[in-house]
């Protein structure tokens, strides 16, 4: 099983950040902070299904071809190949627990359909 995650790993990105809280064999746990007006891109994975569950703000949440408002305490659950997106529409940082699942946990499983910062790919 690939997975290029360690505990503690960080990263910033043009939406906000993401650290490792765990990980190990077919899982990765993030916690990840979306900043005020932040939106990931919309992408699918081939390899792997996560889990959102919201612990702080409002996210609105593309999940196939719905769109729904996810508050603290709730969550969503996404499947291998279900197009997805999380955005925080809000004045206040969203966060979140992504739990990921499957058998391919890299980066290289990120099949982006449309990005805000041009990471098309």
């Amino acid at each position: 099983m690939a997975n290029n995650y360690a505990r503690g790993q960080h990263d910033v990105r043009p939406w906000g950040t993401w650290e490792v809280i765990d990980c190990g064999n077919g899982f990765c746990v993030k916690h990840i902070t979306v900043n005020a007006g932040g939106i990931l891109s919309l992408q699918l994975h081939h390899h792997r299904a996560e889990h959102w569950i919201m612990v702080n703000g409002t996210a609105t949440v593309t999940l196939g071809e719905q769109q729904i408002e996810k508050k603290a305490g709730e969550s969503v659950f996404i499947g291998v190949e279900t197009k997805h997106r999380i955005q925080n529409n809000t004045t206040q940082p969203l966060e979140f627990i992504e739990v990921q699942v499957g058998e391919n946990l890299d980066e290289n499983d990120i099949v982006r359909l449309e990005d805000k910062y041009g990471r098309i790919g």
